[in-house]
């Protein structure tokens, strides 16, 4: 059985109370999950009230994505207005997504009590708007809101509403546990009937208010579900959403199940740390899987018996998520990994030089301290071509300066300067900007220019302050983490400082420098994909005869005004 993963986490998982997603987050975040190779990225709601989700719609289209397909959310037509007059649907079909998601009413109470509408108007709610998004997309997928709970209280109108969305030609049909208080034992027999008595593929959307969102997904799929719907990392509104990362790594290693990403199933633990890095949360050291602690060990019988037998004490191969044991007591965290990545970059290096121990006590003490190489690929191979006297710098840094000024108009103005030696150059320059990171950014750009022309094309794409520790007041630390870019792709640094002007200029240090040193081809094979294209020439042609369809009892008597 094949099964598709489909990701929300742009519109559900940006419902968190702790996130709130840019347009270049949305963006860079659908890259990776369609680099991991999801199925299904949802990307939020267009309509006029939500202009980022707007933009974000025509922007995914200038996107090259290898696999995924693009999906827009939405709801039914409203009560007493037809689909083609509705301005929420017509809002999905100008998205232009292939995709359209749409949500309806499955609980009696519902439609009785919140939309206030009857129960059959509320079925030709269902079935005109998938029929009419089936008219103007290449894929209807329908979401039956807060469905268990509408089935437990009135199964018999729970299953009409299936069919409703049904005889609208829905490619999916979705089951929703909108409350998250659905138990597994509930849950699967309904998940069973509905089988029974549906002929259109079902998949699966679960809240995680029980702690169950994992565990019930999982459950669906066993009883026939094909989609699962789920966000990295569990964000969401209240408790969360059903976590897409466990639940991957679930569907692959305890079901054996098919689905497109788990080649890809080695990247987890990088995705996951990724996606936490642009939403600008710590990671779950405690996750599933991917969590920093999921394969650490303290206690000395575990250690003994994880050496001699790995699988006596981890229920599978931490490297095969991407992730690493840790053995507390003997202070050995992410040895393997990291020499790994050294073979990388330096193939028939010995795990036992010296140089490599070293290093490895290097990366331990910056990690300690806070800089985080999993989401910094540009800082960590920075560290070890450095360390390993594999480049020569191109600049060296003589000072710099940052400067905040308020006029008498009460203005803010910021001010960098900025000196560099460039062989046996000195580039001397001043720049103004928003704020005195925008100045200093800008007075290091400008200070390289001349003697390095491809700054021009470089921008800085993200730019991410996080506090670390429990010491949060003015002098705590933080981590800078920051995305730079060019038409070439982009490249993650970092820097972390009890000072965020510090952490700013390591982090604008480290990005300038690795991508002179890629364009020098010191660094081979250093760019991430970006995958952007030129928006193609619209060709008009003549629009091909439509198709007929068989119209269902229901649609012949609304035609009629019946």
């Amino acid at each position: 059985m094949k099964v598709f993963l489909y990701d929300t986490t742009l519109r559900d998982g940006n419902q968190d109370r702790r996130i709130s997603l840019s347009l270049a987050d949305k963006l860079q975040i659908a890259r990776l999950l369609d680099h991991f190779g999801f199925d299904y990225i949802e990307g939020g709601w267009p309509n006029p009230s939500n202009p980022t989700d707007e933009e974000f719609f025509q922007k995914i289209k200038e996107v090259k994505l290898k696999h995924a397909k693009i999906a827009a959310f939405g709801s039914t037509r409203r009560p007493g207005v037809i689909p083609e007059k509705d301005p929420l649907l017509q809002a999905l079909v100008k998205s232009g997504a292939p995709v359209k998601t749409i949500f309806g009413k499955s609980w009696d109470l519902h439609v009785t009590d919140v939309i206030r509408t009857t129960l059959e108007e509320n079925l030709d709610m269902i079935e005109s708007s998938v029929a009419y998004l089936k008219e103007n997309s290449e894929e209807v997928i329908y979401d039956a809101e807060h469905f268990f709970d509408g089935y437990k209280a009135n199964p018999e109108y729970a299953m009409e509403t299936l069919r409703a969305a049904e005889n609208g030609h829905a490619d999916f049909i979705v089951l929703c546990d909108t409350n998250g208080g659905t138990m597994p034992w509930e849950l699967e027999e309904i998940v069973k009937e509905v089988k029974k008595r549906i002929s259109t593929p079902i998949g699966i959307h679960v809240h995680d208010d029980s702690g169950l969102g994992v565990c019930n997904s999982i459950y669906a799929v066993k009883n026939g579900a094909t989609m699962v719907q789920g966000v990295v990392n569990g964000f969401g509104e209240r408790c969360g959403n059903a976590n897409l990362t466990t639940i991957a790594a679930d569907l692959h290693f305890k079901m054996g199940a098919k689905f497109f990403a788990a080649k890809k199933i080695a990247r987890l633990r990088q995705l996951s740390g990724n996606v936490d890095q642009i939403v600008n949360l710590p990671s779950d050291p405690h996750a599933p899987y991917v969590g920093d602690a999921a394969f650490a060990h303290k206690g000395g019988a575990h250690i003994d018996g994880v050496m001699k037998v790995s699988r006596s004490f981890e229920h599978i191969d931490p490297h095969a998520v991407g992730n690493d044991r840790v053995f507390v007591t003997s202070d050995q965290a992410g040895g393997s990994l990291v020499v790994e990545k050294l073979k990388a970059i330096k193939p028939g290096i010995d795990k036992k030089d010296p140089v490599v121990g070293k290093l490895l006590t290097l990366i331990k003490e910056r990690e300690n301290a806070g800089w985080h190489f999993d989401s910094a690929e540009a800082s960590f191979k920075m560290l070890v071509y450095r360390h390993l006297g594999m480049v020569q710098e191109p600049f060296k840094v003589l000072g710099y300066r940052v400067i905040e000024d308020k006029t008498t108009q009460g203005v803010s103005v910021s001010q960098a300067t900025v000196k560099l030696q460039i062989g046996d150059k000195i580039s001397h320059q001043v720049s103004e900007g928003d704020g005195p990171v925008n100045a200093l950014d800008a007075a290091l750009r400008k200070a390289l220019l001349p003697f390095f022309p491809n700054m021009a094309k470089v921008k800085l794409d993200d730019y991410k302050v996080r506090v670390l520790g429990s010491k949060v007041a003015s002098d705590a630390t933080v981590r800078v983490w920051t995305t730079f870019g060019d038409e070439k792709g982009y490249w993650n640094v970092v820097g972390v400082s009890s000072n965020i002007i510090e952490a700013s200029w390591m982090a604008f240090v480290d990005g300038l420098t690795y991508k002179i040193l890629v364009d020098n081809k010191v660094i081979e094979g250093a760019y991430k994909h970006l995958d952007v294209k030129p928006v193609a020439p619209v060709v008009k042609e003549e629009p091909a005869p439509a198709k007929q369809k068989k119209l269902t009892k229901r649609q012949v008597k609304r035609a009629a005004g019946l």
